[in-house]
């Protein structure tokens, strides 16, 4: 008692005063202590809400919660099981449910198959099934292109010579066509045609070239001139000489008009000054067959009977570079109007390959056979695709997905070398041209949602089955 009232510590007088009497130990008794079953001490956590956590997706609860049993060995089984998956073997130390070897599900995300607990969730299952199903979609197949012309024209006396260019479509959608001596003119939106000029007896049409704008037509003659005509008032406006020979292809640029001809030489025409020609470019040692500007008109490349593919420059009196690889006339180039600097050109039957070149430092990229002549070559500008056409022996048009080169489509129709090819202003819509007299368009490029043009070639307009306007030059085939 005496240890007891020191260790209370009370005031003096208060010991005597305060009664206390002991209380027997069987009214305490002794509570066991048993083991924890790991040194490290958990907290624990508030979880508002346990059925729309949705635990079941991280196996965190992947069976019912057992019932809970009395003592701390029942507590802590049902917590390691909650936490960590059933535990088969509780007692055993290290076992797969303790805290120390976690069950190997933890966090590992299984697909919910039960119904959404709410609008919301609904939506992001919805949004989250949708992003699956996009990134699982096997790859778009090969687009279908037709294998038959969807229009056919006549075009009477339309000459099969490789060295010459007598078709151009123009971005007010009129094409032009040089028949024989004479010039026509057909509307793609109203199918109605005109005759622009007629050379006579003592002349012929070599070449063809619609200005950027589309207003006004450069033709070639066998004299060796060059002629502008107004389109909308069919009037001749500039008369203009400087080649020995016939003209057989013409290029324009912003303000340039380029003419190769078979003298082996190419003029500048410029528009603006009094002058024929405004310099004069000497590289080809036979006819210049083909010309092309690039679409920044810092280029000029020009190929020729020669085999040779020379590339300009606006300033320059000789050739830049000289390709030589090709083994037979140099008629078709197409720069790619994606990737600058890049461009593309045919050989004749002795080499009948495309190649592709660097110009900015002439390396040759890649090269393909095609097994027949190419004569013309185009580049698309809504898809990376180019399009070609042959003559000897196939006379067959061929689509080529580019750089992988893999052929798209090969199409068939014409009986004679396609010696003529020109594209719509939309780009979907080819049309070429045949020493069989007749022209031929084909639906090959898709269309590009954002191209603005100057007019819209649309596709009723082209497969409109109206008789057209008589004319002596073009007449549009029945369908059979």
């Amino acid at each position: 008692m005496e240890s007891r009232r020191s260790r209370l510590n009370l005031p003096a007088g208060m010991e005597s005063s305060l009664r206390l009497d002991p209380v027997p130990s069987a009214h305490f008794p002794v509570i066991p202590k048993t083991p924890s079953p790991s040194k490290t001490t958990y907290s624990d956590r508030f979880i508002p809400c346990r059925s729309s956590s949705r635990l079941q997706n991280f196996a965190l609860a992947e069976k019912p919660s057992p019932v809970k049993e009395g003592g701390n060995d029942a507590y802590s089984r049902l917590l390691r099981a909650e936490l960590f998956g059933h535990d088969p073997n509780p007692s055993s130390p290290g076992a797969q449910g303790s805290p120390i070897s976690p069950n190997k599900n933890l966090f590992r995300f299984k697909t919910d198959h039960s119904a959404p607990s709410s609008p919301f969730a609904a939506a992001s299952v919805a949004s989250l099934h949708d992003a699956s199903v996009e990134v699982s979609t096997p790859p778009k197949l090969p687009r279908k292109i037709p294998k038959t012309p969807h229009k056919v024209l006549d075009a009477p006396s339309l000459q099969d010579d490789f060295y010459l260019n007598l078709v151009d479509w123009s971005s007010q959608n009129v094409l032009a066509v040089g028949l024989g001596t004479c010039v026509y003119l057909w509307s793609a939106t109203t199918s109605k045609v005109t005759k622009l000029c007629d050379m006579g007896n003592r002349d012929g049409v070599c070449s063809i070239q619609w200005s950027r704008e589309g207003s006004y037509l450069a033709i070639g003659t066998s004299l060796g001139d060059v002629q502008i005509w107004d389109s909308t008032r069919c009037k001749k406006i500039r008369n203009m000489s400087g080649h020995l020979t016939r003209t057989g292809v013409l290029a324009w640029n912003s303000c340039i008009l380029s003419s190769g001809s078979r003298d082996k030489n190419i003029l500048h025409h410029d528009l603006r000054v009094p002058s024929d020609f405004v310099n004069k470019l000497v590289g080809h040692r036979s006819e210049v067959c083909g010309l092309k500007w690039s679409h920044d008109d810092r280029e000029l490349a020009s190929g020729g009977n020669d085999n040779q593919l020379l590339i300009w420059n606006q300033r320059s009196q000789s050739p830049l570079l000289k390709l030589t690889e090709h083994t037979a006339a140099v008629k078709a180039i197409t720069w790619s109007p994606h990737q600058h600097s890049l461009l593309a050109s045919g050989g004749g039957t002795a080499d009948r390959c495309i190649r592709f070149w660097n110009t900015f430092n002439g390396n040759m990229i890649n090269c393909v056979d095609t097994g027949s002549q190419v004569c013309n070559l185009a580049w698309s500008k809504n898809v990376n695709e180019l399009v070609s056409t042959h003559g000897y022996s196939q006379n067959q048009i061929m689509v080529w997905k580019y750089p992988s080169l893999s052929k798209v489509a090969t199409l068939t129709g014409h009986t004679l070398r396609v010696l003529y090819l020109a594209m719509s202003p939309d780009g979907q819509t080819i049309v070429t041209g045949a020493g069989d007299e007749t022209l031929r368009f084909w639906n090959i490029f898709p269309s590009m949602k954002t191209l603005v043009s100057i007019t819209t070639l649309t596709r009723e307009n082209l497969t409109c089955t109206s008789s057209v306007e008589s004319a002596p030059g073009m007449v549009e085939q029945q369908k059979s």
